[in-house]
C-alpha cells in the first residue's frame, strides 16, 4: 500500500498528468527608469525676505497695498507724511542761498583786498583776513549743500517702495500711527519665485551627494498635499558647510521656480532627492520572488498555461516592487500567489484579480 501510495503520488506530479490547473494570481514583468532616490522632510522657505521698516519718524498717513497681495520691485507700499520733510528741505535750501551769497561777497572782497596788497595798499594781515573768510564761506556753501542733500534724502524716505519681487504679508502697522526710525516692522515681503525648500539627510550620504552633485546636476522631487498626483520638480542648489552635531545630518537646499505656486512659505512638504536612475530596469512584485536552496527564483506563466521554474538574480527594493537584473524579460506574466502548490511545467489557472506592479514609489538611496 505503502509504494502504492507513493506511485499514485509521482503520477500525479507528472506534467500532463490528470489533475486540475493551479489557481493562481500573476502580475507582468514592468520595464521602466527607476530612481534610486533619498527621501524626508522638508521645510519651504522664501527665495529672500525682506521687513519693511521706516527709515525716517512720523505719522504713518497712508498704505498703498492689501494685504497678502503680490508686489513688483519699485511699488510703492507706505507714506510717512512728508510736510516736516518738505519745510526741511525748504529751510536747508534757503540756508544754502544765504552761504552762496555770503561766500559769493566775501570772493569778491578777497580778490579785491589781493589786488590792493599788490598796490601796496592793504597790509598783509588785512589781506589774510579776507582770504580766510572766503575760504570759511566756502566751506559753508559745501556743508550746506550736503544738509540740503541730506533733507531731500530724508523726504525720500517718506514714501516706502518694495526692494523686492514677492508677495507682502500682513499689514502691522496702520495709518495715523507714529512710527520710528528702524523700530517698528511694517510688513514683511518674501519672494517665492524662485523658493527653496530646506532638507536634511545623514551625514552618511553626505559624499554620495557630493560626487554626484559634483558630475551633474540633481534632481529634487517635493509632494504637495496628502495625495499629490505629480511632483513638483526643482534642483538641488545648496549643501551646508557644516554637520548639524547634535543630529549628524546636513541640511540642503532644493530650488523651484514656482511659477504655479504650489509651494508656500513655512509649509512642511515630502522630499525626494534623485542620486541616479536605473534606466529600464525590469521590476516585479516583491512577492513574486521566492528563496530555494539555488537562490532566487520566479514561475513564470507561458502562452500555454504551464508554469516555468525561473531562476533569477535581483537587485535592490523599490516600493512594493523589487528590480530583476537577470533571469526575466518584459510583459512576461510572474506568479504572485498560489506558487507553493506549483511545479515545473504544471498547468495554471489565472485567478481574477491579477495585477500589474504599480508604478514604484522612490526608494532610498542605497536600498
Amino acid at each position: 500500500m505503502l509504494v502504492c501510495a507513493c506511485s499514485g503520488g509521482s503520477r500525479d506530479a507528472q506534467p500532463g498528468g490528470s489533475h486540475d490547473a493551479v489557481p493562481v494570481t500573476v502580475a507582468t514583468v514592468r520595464q521602466l527608469d527607476v530612481p534610486m532616490q533619498s527621501r524626508t522632510i522638508g521645510n519651504v522657505e522664501p527665495y529672500s525676505s525682506v521687513s519693511i521698516k521706516s527709515q525716517v519718524e512720523g505719522q504713518l498717513a497712508q498704505v498703498h497695498f492689501q494685504e497678502g497681495q503680490p508686489v513688483a520691485r519699485g511699488d510703492l507700499l507706505f507714506t510717512i507724511d512728508p510736510r516736516p520733510f518738505e519745510a526741511a528741505v525748504r529751510q536747508a535750501e534757503a540756508n544754502l542761498a544765504k552761504s552762496q551769497a555770503e561766500s559769493s561777497n566775501a570772493t569778491i572782497d578777497a580778490n579785491r583786498r589781493a589786488k590792493l596788497l599788490a598796490d601796496g595798499f592793504v597790509s598783509t594781515d588785512e589781506n589774510d583776513q579776507a582770504q580766510t573768510r572766503a575760504a570759511s564761506l566756502q566751506a559753508a556753501v559745501k556743508a550746506d549743500q550736503a544738509a540740503v542733500e541730506n533733507a531731500k534724502l530724508q523726504l525720500q524716505y517718506c514714501f516706502i517702495h518694495s526692494p523686492i519681487d514677492g508677495r507682502i504679508g500682513a499689514l502691522l502697522v496702520h495709518e495715523g500711527n507714529v512710527v520710528k526710525t528702524n523700530d517698528t516692522i511694517l510688513a514683511v515681503i518674501n519672494q517665492i519665485h524662485p523658493i527653496y525648500v530646506a532638507f536634511s539627510l545623514p551625514e552618511q550620504q553626505l559624499e554620495e551627494i557630493r560626487q554626484r552633485a559634483a558630475s551633474g546636476t540633481l534632481e529634487v522631487q517635493v509632494f504637495v498635499g496628502p495625495n499629490p498626483t505629480e511632483p513638483v520638480r526643482g534642483e538641488l542648489s545648496f549643501i551646508n558647510n557644516t554637520v548639524d552635531t547634535t543630529t549628524g545630518t546636513v541640511v540642503l537646499k532644493g530650488l523651484f521656480t514656482n511659477e504655479r505656486e504650489e509651494l508656500w512659505p513655512g509649509q512642511y512638504v515630502d522630499v525626494a532627492l534623485t542620486l541616479s536612475v536605473t534606466r529600464d530596469a525590469l521590476l516585479v512584485p516583491a512577492e513574486a520572488v521566492q528563496t530555494g536552496q539555488q537562490g532566487p527564483y520566479v514561475f513564470v506563466v507561458g502562452n500555454d498555461a504551464a508554469a516555468e521554474l525561473r531562476p533569477v538574480v535581483v537587485g535592490r527594493t523599490v516600493g512594493h516592487d523589487v528590480i530583476v537584473t537577470t533571469g526575466l524579460r518584459a510583459e512576461e506574466r510572474v506568479v504572485t500567489d498560489g506558487q507553493i502548490r506549483l511545479a515545473p511545467g504544471l498547468k495554471v489557472e489565472i485567478k481574477d484579480g491579477a495585477h500589474a506592479p504599480a508604478t514604484p514609489a522612490p526608494s532610498p538611496a542605497g536600498a
